[in-house]
């Protein structure tokens, strides 16, 4: 099985580089665009730079185009937003609701950052712009 299943291992890696960075991408444009159940949000504010980075940074990683930097930035963006907008969640009455990414609703938050650094680590692979190069 094993042997089946890794001789698709660069497509498959090309798959999630593009779901991912696809999906990326939709973020920003809930952000800048208010579309897809977003709010558009304010372009020069935190939040839309975050739309920034998660659009530019999103279609970057989805076409395979300076993946590494693109990943790179995108990765710390993720961290920053977990620990800014997930570790000190509260609830309605002001409760925390807990350091862990599942109490916080961060979980997405933590597998962007890891996912990214690891598309950082490991390049565009193949189906991408840098490839061609």
């Amino acid at each position: 099985m094993q042997t089946l299943l890794s001789q698709h291992k660069d497509t498959a890696y090309a798959a999630l580089r593009i779901v991912a960075g696809f999906l990326f991408a939709c973020h920003g444009f809930q952000k800048l665009f208010g579309v897809m159940g977003g709010t558009q949000r304010e372009l020069f504010s935190l939040m839309g730079l975050a739309g920034i980075v998660e659009t530019v940074g999103g279609l970057l990683i989805m076409v395979g185009f300076m993946t590494g930097l693109a990943a790179l930035i995108s990765s710390g963006q993720m961290a920053v937003a977990y620990f800014m907008a997930h570790q000190f969640r509260t609830d309605e009455a002001g409760a925390m609701l807990g350091w862990w990414p599942i109490e916080n609703r961060g979980e997405l938050a933590v597998v962007y950052c890891f996912l990214f650094l690891f598309i950082a680590m490991t390049g565009a692979g193949k189906c991408s712009v840098d490839a061609r190069s």
